[in-house]
C-alpha cells in the first residue's frame, strides 16, 4: 500500500476531530496522527467482534438448517448428520458480502498502522503534517473553492466527512502539488465511496473537477 493511500486514510480521521488542524503546531501532530491510528484500529476491532458474531449466527443457522433437513430427520438419533445442500439466500449473501468488506477495511487498517508506526519520521507522519499544514495555512482560500463550486449547498451543512475529504484532495492539489492531479482525485472519491454516503463519491468528483478546471491544473 502507497504511503500517502495510508496518510489521507488518517488524515481524514485527523480532520474529523474537531478544532485539531487550527489548535495544533506542527510537533503537536506526531500525538494526533497516534491517537487517529488508535481510532482505526479500534473500529476495526469494533467491526471484527460485529463480524464474529453474524459469523456465529451464520453457523448456527447452517447447523439447524443441516438438522431439521429431511435427510438427516430421517436418520437414526445415535448417527451424525450428513451433509445436506443449503440454499443461497439474498440475506445470507448480504451478510457475506458485510462480512468481506469488514475483512478488507481491518487489514487495511492494520497495514495503515503498521506504516505509521514503523518510524518516527515515517512517509506516512510527513504526509499528514503536510496535509494537515497546508490546510491549516490557506484553510479559508480552500474553503471558499468548496463554497464556489457546491452551488445550492451551505458548507455548514454538507456532509462532515464530504467536506473533511474535499479539504484533503484540495490542500494536495493547491498547495502541495506532488502528486497527480488524477491520483488525488480517484483517492478522494474512493474515501467518499468508502467512508460517506451513497452519492458522495460522485458529489466529490464532481466538485474537484471544477476546481481542477478552475484553477488550470494538469
Amino acid at each position: 500500500m502507497q504511503a500517502r493511500r495510508a496518510a489521507r486514510e488518517l488524515a481524514l480521521i485527523l480532520f474529523s476531530q474537531a478544532q485539531v488542524i487550527e489548535n495544533q503546531n506542527k510537533w503537536d501532530f506526531q500525538d494526533i496522527i497516534l491517537k487517529s491510528v488508535r481510532t482505526l484500529t479500534n473500529n476495526s476491532t469494533d467491526e471484527l467482534n460485529s463480524a464474529a458474531a453474524s459469523i456465529l449466527e451464520m453457523k448456527e443457522y447452517i447447523e439447524e438448517y443441516e438438522s431439521n433437513h429431511p435427510n438427516n430427520l430421517e436418520r437414526p438419533i445415535d448417527v451424525s448428520n450428513i451433509p445436506v445442500p443449503i440454499p443461497t439466500t439474498a440475506d445470507m449473501q448480504a451478510k457475506l458480502d458485510e462480512l468481506l468488506n469488514i475483512a478488507e477495511k481491518t487489514m487495511l487498517a492494520i497495514e495503515i498502522a503498521e506504516m505509521a508506526a514503523l518510524e518516527e519520521n515515517s512517509d506516512v507522519k510527513k504526509y499528514i503534517i503536510q496535509i494537515a499544514n497546508a490546510y491549516k495555512e490557506h484553510r479559508s482560500d480552500i474553503d471558499e473553492q468548496i463554497k464556489k463550486f457546491a452551488l445550492g449547498w451551505d458548507i455548514n451543512r454538507l456532509v462532515k466527512m464530504d467536506k473533511d475529504i474535499l479539504r484533503i484532495a484540495i490542500s494536495e492539489l493547491l498547495y502541495i502539488k506532488n502528486t497527480p492531479v488524477k491520483v488525488v482525485i480517484d483517492e478522494a472519491v474512493e474515501l467518499a465511496k468508502k467512508y460517506s454516503t451513497e452519492d458522495s463519491g460522485a458529489f466529490v468528483n464532481g466538485i474537484l473537477g471544477k476546481v481542477v478546471i478552475e484553477n488550470n491544473l494538469k
